[in-house]
């Protein structure tokens, strides 16, 4: 009798980890743990997850200021085994809206990376500089680009 319950319970753990959610909160990690940036990160949704190479994937980032932030840019540079592999700036009024207000915002971007992209675990740094290049914030975090496996639940 008891093999008979077991196996049901097994069949759900299977079909949980294959059915594993398509979009992560991931853990985020300040640059500099002394400073004390302006604009505060609460979270971060990668949609998919993991990343799947040539399809469009969106990074969600909840955050909160103070004070209102009339417009500024933001640099994302993307390490691979500790190696710089990429660097890109984008203008943060194209990746929220803008004024700031002050109190709780997102920003969100959405990108596709190139089909031979190798799968494994990035490292992002993101900064956040306002119109007189000031740093607000700079944060960091891992997300992973899916093997075929991986592939093939997202793809579904």
């Amino acid at each position: 009798m008891a093999v008979v319950q077991f196996r049901p319970l097994v069949s759900l753990l299977v079909s949980l980890c294959l059915l594993s959610p398509l979009a992560r909160a991931t853990d985020i990690h300040y640059c500099d743990k002394k400073a004390s940036y302006d604009v505060k990160v609460s979270g971060i949704e990668i949609s998919p997850y993991p990343v799947v190479r040539s399809k469009l994937t969106t990074f969600s980032i909840s955050a909160s200021t103070v004070e209102t932030i009339s417009g500024g840019k933001l640099v994302i540079d993307v390490s691979y085994f500790g190696f710089h592999i990429y660097s890109e700036s984008h203008d943060l009024c194209g990746e929220t809206s803008c004024p700031v207000s002050a109190g709780n915002f997102v920003i969100s971007h959405s990108q596709e990376l190139p089909e031979f992209t190798p799968p494994g675990t990035y490292t992002l740094t993101m900064k956040m500089e306002d119109g007189n290049k000031h740093r607000l914030t700079c944060i960091t975090f891992d997300f992973s680009i899916g093997f075929i496996a991986s592939e093939a639940v997202a793809d579904s």
